[in-house]
Order: C-alpha cells, then sequence, then structure tokens
C-alpha cells in the first residue's frame, strides 16, 4: 500500500457510524493502485447530529466524492443537488459525486445486489422472496427484484409493523407492485414464511461483526435444500444466520461479492475506469485472511 501522498491526490471519504468493520477503504486503495491514480479513500465515522457538516466539506474541501453507509444512506438525501432515477426510487444514496461543486446521488447497491442474484434470475422470478429488514439496504434490495427478478410475492419482515407497512406503501406506488405482505420479526412466527420462500435476503446488521452469535433465527424449520439465503453482511464472510441455512441445505450467499461489486460501480462513477474485480477479489481473500490468523 502506498505511503506517500502530494497536493494533488485526489480523497475519496466514506462517512458512517459506526465504521471501523468496512473493508471499503482495503478494496478502494488497492483498486488505485492498479489502476494507478494518484487517488486516497479515507473513512470517518460520522454520527447523525454532524452528517450535514461532513457533507458540506466535500465541496469546501474538493473531495472527489464519498461512500454512505449506515445510518445515512436515506438522510443524506437532502444534503444533495440531484439523483440518479435509482437512488430517487429507492430513496437511499451510497455513492455521491462531486462534479464541479454540485453533488450527486447514486445506488450502486443495485449493481452489488444484481451480481449476487443473476446466477439464479430463472428460480426467483415468479417466486415468492422474503426481506428482512426495512432500511436503506432493504430499499436497494426491493427495487432490484421487483425490477430485475419480478417475484410474485415479496414478505417485507421487520422489528416493527409499521416501518414494514410504509415501506410496502411506498414501493406499491413507486413501482405498481401489489405483490406485497408484511410481518413482525418474531422467530417462531416467521419460520413458515421464510420455510415457503424461495429466497431469503437479510439486510439488518444482525449478525455483523462484533455481535458474531446473533441471527435473525436459530430454527432449522426455516430452511430447507430448494432455498437461496442471500445475507448482505460481508464481516463476517459467513454468518451464523448462513451457516445454519447451509446445514439445512440451501444454497447460501455471503455479501462479499456484493461488498466488491457496488464498490467496482462506485469507483467507475468517479474515476471513469473500471475496477479490476478479479484481483481486487483475490487481495480482499488475502487481507481478511491475513487478519483473522
Amino acid at each position: 500500500m502506498r505511503n506517500s501522498f502530494y497536493a494533488n491526490t485526489e480523497l475519496i471519504a466514506l462517512i458512517g457510524h459506526p465504521i471501523k468493520q468496512s473493508y471499503s477503504p482495503f478494496i478502494q486503495n488497492v483498486a488505485f493502485e492498479l489502476v494507478k491514480l494518484d487517488h486516497i479513500y479515507l473513512a470517518f465515522d460520522v454520527p447523525s447530529d454532524n452528517l450535514k457538516y461532513a457533507v458540506s466539506s466535500v465541496t469546501a474541501l474538493g473531495l472527489k466524492g464519498l461512500n454512505v453507509t449506515l445510518p445515512h444512506k436515506e438522510k443524506i438525501i437532502r444534503l444533495l443537488d440531484d439523483l440518479s432515477e435509482e437512488a430517487s426510487i429507492i430513496g437511499a444514496v451510497n455513492t455521491v459525486v462531486n462534479d464541479h461543486g454540485k453533488l450527486f446521488g447514486y445506488n450502486t447497491d443495485v449493481n452489488g445486489i444484481l451480481e449476487s442474484l443473476l446466477p439464479f434470475k430463472d428460480e426467483i422470478t415468479g417466486s415468492k422472496v422474503s426481506v428482512i429488514g426495512a432500511g436503506g439496504s432493504a430499499r436497494a434490495v426491493i427495487y432490484t427484484l421487483i425490477r430485475h427478478f419480478k417475484p410474485e410475492e415479496l414478505f417485507i419482515i421487520n422489528r416493527t409493523h409499521q416501518r414494514a407497512d410504509t415501506l410496502m406503501n411506498y414501493f406499491s406506488l413507486k413501482m405498481r407492485y401489489d405483490g406485497f405482505h408484511t410481518m413482525e420479526l418474531f422467530p417462531p412466527n416467521i419460520a413458515g414464511t421464510l420455510e415457503s420462500s424461495k429466497l431469503i435476503v437479510n439486510t439488518t446488521t444482525i449478525g455483523m461483526a462484533p455481535n458474531l452469535d446473533d441471527s435473525i433465527t436459530d430454527l432449522e424449520e426455516s430452511f430447507n435444500e430448494e432455498q437461496i439465503v442471500f445475507d448482505l453482511i460481508y464481516n463476517p464472510a459467513k454468518t451464523n444466520l448462513l451457516k445454519l441455512a447451509e446445514k439445512c441445505g440451501a444454497r447460501v450467499i455471503g455479501g462479499m461479492k456484493m461488498l466488491v461489486s457496488q464498490a467496482a460501480k462506485s469507483f467507475e462513477l468517479w474515476t471513469g475506469k473500471k475496477m479490476p474485480i478479479e484481483q481486487i477479489s483475490k487481495s480482499l481473500e488475502l487481507y481478511i485472511d491475513e487478519k483473522e490468523k
């Protein structure tokens, strides 16, 4: 990794709270080196009260752009000048480009979700799917599923019924989709819904480091060998949810492919260049293995 920077080095930042679990700085900085760009990517822990100051610093300091993660993906929208079509419909932003002082918001999570699920498109289309959570990541998942996979039924399962209902009503109107159902996240009650779903997607932080023992369910009857279970969490690489689903015969997808695919799209928006995805994925695997020793 480079250890020298200059007055014309371009800065791109990641903002969120908390932030220390992120692999994005590693991914982007390795990509900048491989493509030989004089850029640096830094992570900043920004509590919600400081979001507006962090965003104003992008133009004040001339940053090239931002990545945005929890809990800012929805709140940042009101601080931007314009949005891509996807970000506008989803109502959440994870990438910001500074174009001569104008801030444009994008949602590259869509690209990561799409790339992760494309191998299973024929199975997902016309089937029943369950999405756990109702935050910014859930919005990107729901948008991608409706736009690209067209499931027959889509269950939103969340801690609070009201937030799930709000999301259902929003996308019913925005995308003219009438296959929604909602329910609260109580493991004994959701087992039947999960078990009958072809695809289950966890968009919550339940099971993310450092809370490795947590899971949305510990009921084996929630899973079967006909299913695909996708957890957006990438740290750890395999959550307790995925371990249990795999034990029950389901095919599982961790969040690492999504992480790299969405990062590649962000990289392209900032630089106009393609990220060397294969090299980045291999470097990231080695980096994680080294950290875990």
